[in-house]
């Protein structure tokens, strides 16, 4: 599928077109690249059914825009963005990784220093030219240079949801082969880490060629970094290596084993393997130079004398001691999620309707949703003051009574330098519920950052605080917050803490969740979803979870819509 490409390629001339200080075209390309890169139908392929007319009818797509899609279609390239990049010739995708710049900034960087990438970048910043351009400053250079050295501690990372498109066609495809017996993801992506460097598959097959044969002709391959008889390595255009294991059945689940859990986590397994007189790598677990267990994980952990781990808890951070004494924790589940509460519609930034969104929460199988579009404050978002919020609810209650699913109206409100919050609490009283976060002003001082969030949290009418620590992976870092008053102020409000499921946030952190959990202190999983497509990632929340122990009964919206309306009305909540 191209539709990822000519997303990108879209976006990119976006950005060369706020670099030129084009008025309204680079919304204009973003809002085709969003409804391009959320389609579910292979764009190709509309093309070949209905040629160009196909291509005007997705969503945003106009006669301009069009051309340049089908020329892509065509020639695999766009001659007007290849023109820009002449008149701008820098990195412009690595640039924009730092927080703070946009392209406007980058075109002054270029221009009055010819900064063309993050090595030009970093050398202007450690000898003082960029402090002296209007415009920018000593703070600005110092976080400009602070921000490069936090891209560097993630480089050669990837976002579970920039890899999990290809991994998901990949794994597909192996599958259905007729030499597959068993086939599963390792490493990092099962554990549902926030970010992976090497995608594993490991499978359990009689023969190799034919496996090695299929994972080395996936389409998207950009370069064979290695192929062996049951060993193989690809470079995806994506960008990110995946490795393929072949084994054989009798050593699957050892091997799986080995190659899911993180260091610390197989040592101590392979320590207690060693004081029951056993050994255990990833051929199976041996006594005696028998093997005992290889092909299932299950019998290997009971072997070992505990209950079998989940992945996702396999970081040494506790489970084998608890999963020792027998101890089993119900971790929550997809099935466990009635609904969701924090989406994002028309109204503002979203892509769909109420009525869209509603229908795609149906097809899901929840019992309800809630829109909670920004307010007034986020204006780029196009945020709602108390007169938009009485029409969306005529509309919300509308849509509302011709579905079955609940539609309950909330709102992101968001919380300004001094705690208050954006919009009138004679608005917010009219709503279902209320979610405050932030948006805005990042960079204060611990203390004043964590009476900033504290007094949101004391707000009577505030019930949800979103991406608590407000950072961006592989972007911005966290929130400057003291966690342990954020985590005490919370538990007393009753206030509930999201686990955002946006790849980009995934925010709660697993071990902050892990506190919540021991905590007792309410979590919801939302997917922040701005499009009808996203709502999906709400699996990446759910991963989250489990990574920080969380179990159905920490969450709330695995509560039924009758049970959620007295979670927010009760005065003990």
């Amino acid at each position: 599928m191209l539709n990822k490409e000519i997303a990108q390629q879209l976006d990119k001339i976006a950005d060369y077109l706020e670099m030129e200080e084009i008025d309204y075209k680079p919304f204009a390309y973003r809002r085709a690249s969003s409804s391009i890169s959320e389609l579910s139908e292979d764009i190709e392929e509309i093309y070949e059914e209905k040629g160009r007319e196909g291509i005007e009818e997705i969503n945003g797509v106009g006669k301009n825009i069009a051309d340049k899609i089908e020329e892509f279609i065509l020639t695999g390239e766009m001659e007007y963005l290849e023109n820009l990049k002449a008149k701008f010739p820098v990195d412009l995708d690595n640039l924009l990784r730092v927080e703070g710049l946009g392209p406007k900034s980058i075109k002054k960087l270029f221009k009055e220093l010819n900064v063309r990438n993050l090595s030009d970048l970093e050398k202007a910043t450690k000898e003082g030219e960029i402090a002296s351009l209007s415009g920018f400053g000593e703070k600005t250079e110092k976080n400009i240079r602070e921000a490069i050295e936090f891209l560097k501690k993630d480089e050669g990372k990837w976002l579970l949801g920039e890899v999990f498109s290809d991994s998901e066609a990949i794994f597909s495809r192996l599958e259905k082969l007729k030499e597959t017996e068993k086939i599963s993801f390792a490493g990092s992506l099962r554990r549902k880490k926030e970010t992976v460097g090497d995608v594993d598959i490991l499978v359990s097959a009689k023969k190799a060629e034919e496996i090695i044969d299929c994972f080395v002709g996936y389409e998207g391959v950009l370069k064979t970094l290695s192929k062996g008889e049951t060993r193989s390595s690809i470079r995806l255009k994506s960008g990110f290596n995946v490795d393929l294991r072949v084994v054989g059945k009798n050593s699957f689940g050892s091997a799986l084993q080995y190659f899911t859990g993180s260091k610390e986590h197989n040592i101590k397994l392979r320590r207690i393997a060693n004081e029951k007189g056993m050994k255990l790598n990833e051929y199976g677990l041996f006594k005696d130079g028998r093997r005992v267990a290889g092909r299932e994980e299950e019998k290997i952990y009971s072997l070992l004398g505990l209950s079998f781990v989940p992945p996702e808890l396999r970081e040494d951070r506790g489970e084998v001691e608890a999963y020792l004494k027998g101890e089993e924790l119900e971790l929550v589940t997809q099935k466990d999620i009635k609904g969701e509460l924090h989406m994002h519609t028309t109204w503002t930034g979203g892509a769909q309707t109420v009525e869209e969104m509603a229908k795609r929460g149906e097809e899901l199988g929840y019992e309800y949703i809630g829109i909670a579009d920004h307010t007034e404050f986020l204006r780029i978002e196009n945020g709602l003051n108390a007169e938009d919020l009485e029409k969306q609810r005529a509309e919300i209650k509308e849509v509302d009574a011709m579905m079955k699913i609940k539609i309950f109206q909330g709102c992101e409100a968001n919380i300004l330098k001094d705690g208050s919050l954006d919009i009138d609490d004679e608005a917010l009283e009219k709503l279902d519920y209320v979610i405050a976060g932030i948006h805005s002003n990042f960079k204060m001082d611990r203390e004043e950052m964590t009476a900033r969030v504290v007094k949101a949290i004391k707000h009577p009418l505030v019930k949800i605080i979103s991406h608590p620590t407000g950072r961006l992976i592989k972007r911005r870092e966290s929130l400057d917050l003291d966690m342990v008053a954020i985590f005490n102020e919370a538990k007393k409000a009753g206030v509930v803490l999201e686990i955002n499921s946006s790849p980009h946030r995934l925010d709660l952190r697993d071990t902050d969740i892990k506190r919540c959990v021991e905590m007792n202190i309410p979590m919801i999983i939302n997917s922040d979803a701005h499009h009808v497509d996203q709502l999906e990632n709400i699996s990446f929340g759910i991963g989250q979870a489990r990574r920080g122990w969380a179990e159905k009964k920490n969450i709330i919206n695995s509560k039924s819509k009758e049970e959620l309306k007295k979670f927010f009305k009760s005065d003990e909540n």
